[in-house]
């Protein structure tokens, strides 16, 4: 597996308010589905979950590579409870899909280098 260097990546919100803080990526995923199948091979069409990339960074960088989320929050330059909350959303996404069947999608980001 290739070693990427880091990339940040950031929602696109507009409006009032704090915009978003850029989440530092540490390898540059594409878009990659997971489809399930019945028991005789046909895909089952249920609507799509779809996991972002700090999401998948941050269930990465946890359970992967065994951080504690204080460490995994550095990693990302982003703050312990932020990192909480994209860890426990990308969880929730991913038991949803396997209790209800229904397909993973893995969404590239735009890379914005620094």
């Amino acid at each position: 597996m290739a070693i990427h260097n880091p990339w940040r990546w950031c929602w696109r919100r507009r409006g009032p308010g704090r915009p978003p803080k850029h989440r530092v990526i540490g390898f540059s995923p594409s878009k990659i589905s997971f489809i399930p199948h019945d028991e005789r091979g046909n895909p089952i069409n249920n609507p799509p979950v779809i996991i972002a990339p700090d999401e998948l960074e941050a269930l990465r960088l946890v359970y992967m590579e065994g951080l504690t989320q204080e460490e995994a929050a550095g990693r990302m330059g982003i703050s312990r409870g932020t990192l909480w909350r994209a860890l426990n959303s990308g969880r929730r996404k991913l038991v949803e899909a396997l209790i209800e069947s229904r397909p993973i999608i893995i969404v590239p980001a735009r890379s914005e280098r620094p």
